[in-house]
Parts: C-alpha cells; structure tokens; sequence
C-alpha cells in the first residue's frame, strides 16, 4: 500500500489550495479515506473523512464549511479543496487508509 499527497505549498490568508492523495497497491473503491493535519509542534489531527462510495463525509469543526473532501475513485486519489485559509491551518496534511499513511504535503498559510 502506497499513498502519495501533493499540492501542498505556500498561500495568503483566506487563499485556497488542493490537494491529492494518490494510492497504489489496493482497491482503492473498497475503503473510506481520511485526511489528516499536524501543526508543528502538535498532535495530528483528523480533518475529514469520506467513505468508498463518496456519498458520506464529515468534517471537524475547524474546517467545516471551508474545507471539501472528495473522490474519484476511477482515479484512485482522493482530494481536499480547502478554501478560506487561515494562519492556523498551516502544517504538513497527511491522507490516511486503513492505517497507512502518506509521506504528507507541507501546507504554509502565511502573509
């Protein structure tokens, strides 16, 4: 099992980034995906989940209504449009399967 982020980089305040998970090694249509952030000097944090279909998601509280998890699951990658980006999102973002983890993309919110 391989997971790939990118689309990480550097952006204003209130700015908007996407990024993509890529995954190799599985069946990719058959698992819910999860992304991850971890601030520095913080704990990871979970974000936003999506199951197999694409159907469900949920979100945390501090970016619900900003951020947007989705799928392509004909792509085998899975997204997060994050809009209305503020200081504090700023860390590296991490996707998640079924216990495996990304190498992440560093996310740098900043003026």
């Amino acid at each position: 099992v391989q997971l790939v982020e990118s689309g990480g980089g550097l952006v204003q305040p209130g700015g908007s980034l996407r990024l993509s998970c890529t995954t190799f090694g599985y069946t990719f249509s058959s698992y819910g995906m999860a992304w991850y952030r971890q601030a520095p000097g913080k704990e990871r944090e979970w974000l936003s989940r999506i199951n197999s279909a694409g159907t469900s998601t949920t979100y945390a509280d501090s970016v619900k209504g900003r951020f947007t998890i989705s799928r392509d699951n004909g792509k085998n990658t899975v997204y997060l449009q994050m809009n209305s980006l503020k200081l504090e999102d700023t860390g590296v973002y991490y996707c998640n399967a079924f216990g495996n983890w990304g190498q992440g993309t560093q996310v740098t919110v900043s003026s």
